[in-house]
């Protein structure tokens, strides 16, 4: 396949917070155009079947490859859990996903072998991040909980104060008890909940976040492919397209994103 490194780089998520991932995507790589698609019209992806998250996901990988992008991050826990064969069999270009960047960098932060995964219900069940880490060693001990109550809390913006903290407690508190000495947050959505999550699992837990994580893969995977890296000739644009109407989506977003998204298009993706 010929090497595009004029294409954007496309990212989807079901809803706004895979814009985590963007975030880190242009700290790491401030020159690379971006294309972002959330689903928002199916959203939550993490209460659904295996079968429906690949089958919405391909759909939403289609649309990015009509925008001409020459690489797809999949910019959501759930999917990545289950669809990412999918979509790698199907597309030609390459796709990260968001679970093996943030087990890679779980392993190389516990000092104990006691790894934590938080996220959706879907992405838990799935078993991914314990088969991914459990792949990479299998010595690791991993303890997996679901949080399904973070993700109304940081579209809310409640990240601070009572609320959050007491949903954090009665989520995470085993998991300074039981030998947890790195807490993976398996969504997108948790970054924003870092604070009062930290405050409750302690000091002694160190917190990997995946959208991070899968920054700094994408950014390894440019350079290791030179061709596919811009080469920083343009100034890079972003562009952000969404299934239901996009007003929720620029006012929420924005505090995921950490800066005003101008505007987002509605686009139809109904099979």
């Amino acid at each position: 396949m010929r090497q595009n490194s004029h294409g954007p780089i496309g990212v989807f998520d079901s809803g706004v917070g895979g814009l985590t991932v963007l975030k880190s995507l242009m700290a790491h790589l401030p020159h690379e155009s971006t294309v972002y698609l959330g689903d928002t019209a199916r959203v939550p992806y993490g209460t659904k079947s295996g079968e429906v998250v690949t089958r919405y996901s391909l759909k939403n990988a289609e649309f990015l490859l009509e925008q001409g992008v020459k690489l797809l991050v999949v910019a959501c826990n759930t999917a990545s859990a289950v669809a990412l064969p999918a979509l790698e069999a199907a597309l030609p270009i390459p796709v990260v996903g968001v679970i093996a960047p943030g087990a890679r960098a779980a392993l190389a932060r516990t000092r104990g072998g006691g790894v934590g995964v938080i996220g959706t219900p879907g992405t838990i069940r799935s078993g991914a991040y314990q088969r991914a880490l459990e792949a990479a060693d299998a010595k690791v001990r991993v303890k997996s909980r679901a949080c399904p109550l973070f993700v109304p809390l940081a579209e809310e913006g409640w990240t601070t104060g009572d609320v959050p903290l007491l949903t954090a407690r009665e989520y995470l508190a085993e998991f300074a008890r039981e030998g947890v000495d790195t807490l993976v947050l398996g969504c997108t959505h948790y970054p924003l909940l870092k604070g009062v999550i930290a405050e409750v699992v302690g000091p002694k837990v160190a917190l990997v976040d995946s959208a991070e994580a899968t920054a700094q893969a994408v950014a390894a995977l440019l350079t290791e492919r030179g061709g596919l890296a811009s080469a920083g000739h343009a100034a890079p644009t972003h562009a952000y397209y969404v299934t239901d109407v996009p007003e929720r989506f620029v006012e929420v977003g924005a505090r995921f994103l950490g800066r005003p998204i101008p505007a987002a298009e509605q686009v139809d993706l109904t099979f």
